[in-house]
């Protein structure tokens, strides 16, 4: 089996978080999906290309192997629904987002693969997203922990219309200090040609609401963005190069007005 997840060591509080690009399906799974599931269309596509530039910031950057097929690293283990009533999906997807089945018939897991999902890739994701945040909240005294998604940009099954171009989220305001949050959401309410939302729709999944302890002088942020606004959001889901390079200095900014905030309360 791959390594559930992938580390590349910082050398600042800054930690970028990938789940959702991971595109390794096991065998035992893969058979049993349709041809429309093993396209993966509900990938997180380029989002590790994207945050590359974080390396040059001296983030952490922590990314999954294995696709949200196989089970989802941003879901409560126990089911629970992170937006009460509103569509979403589960923490091992049956359905994908424009509500095609990801199985063959009778070929879904039952509660007794989930749990064994659970035990093998979550469990060991979270646990070891959990060491790097403690040990880089020892080293420095502070993290800002940023996850990094994108999605289709029109998906009626979550919302209505076409999504604003970036959504920033911080659970209403319970994982992050409320001046880093104005300050990196300015970033995105300024960027020009973009739309831009705080706790809209996307208000930051189990991680964010999970790891966010302000109080405790960690802070998780998670950024939703349309893919529209990077790539072909149709089959092969090809990186646009003209769009990504237009976005690309806006998430810079975004992590650079982070990590200088957060480097200053590190230094405090």
């Amino acid at each position: 089996m791959l390594p559930v997840i992938d580390i590349q060591a910082g050398s600042t509080p800054l930690i970028v978080n990938v789940p959702h690009d991971g595109r390794e399906i096991p065998a035992d799974i893969g058979t049993r999906l349709t041809a429309e599931a093993l396209a993966l269309p509900d990938t997180d596509w380029h989002i590790r290309d994207l945050y590359e530039f974080a390396n040059g910031l001296g983030a952490t950057i922590t990314s999954a192997r294995y696709s949200r097929y196989v089970v989802d690293l941003n879901r409560d283990p126990s089911g629970k629904s992170l937006y009460p009533g509103a569509d979403t999906t589960e923490i091992c997807p049956t359905a994908t987002f424009r509500e095609e089945p990801i199985y063959l018939d009778g070929q879904a897991p039952d509660a007794a693969e989930i749990q064994r999902r659970l035990d093998l890739y979550w469990l060991t994701y979270h646990r070891e997203l959990a060491r790097v945040i403690a040990e880089t909240h020892d080293r420095f005294g502070a993290v800002l922990l940023f996850d990094a998604h994108s999605i289709g940009s029109v998906l009626p099954r979550f919302f209505e219309g076409r999504l604003p171009d970036l959504n920033l989220g911080t659970a209403d305001g319970e994982s992050a200090d409320a001046d880093l949050t104005e300050r990196m959401f300015g970033v995105l309410d300024n960027a020009d040609g973009y739309t831009a939302i705080l706790n809209g729709r996307f208000k930051g999944g189990y991680i964010t609401r999970h790891y966010g302890d302000p109080a405790n002088n960690i802070h998780a942020i998670q950024l939703e963005m349309g893919q529209v606004a990077y790539m072909d959001e149709d089959p092969p889901f090809r990186l646009m190069p003209d769009r990504a390079d237009r976005v690309r200095p806006v998430l810079t900014e975004l992590l650079e007005t982070g990590l200088h905030w957060i480097t200053s309360r590190a230094a405090g």
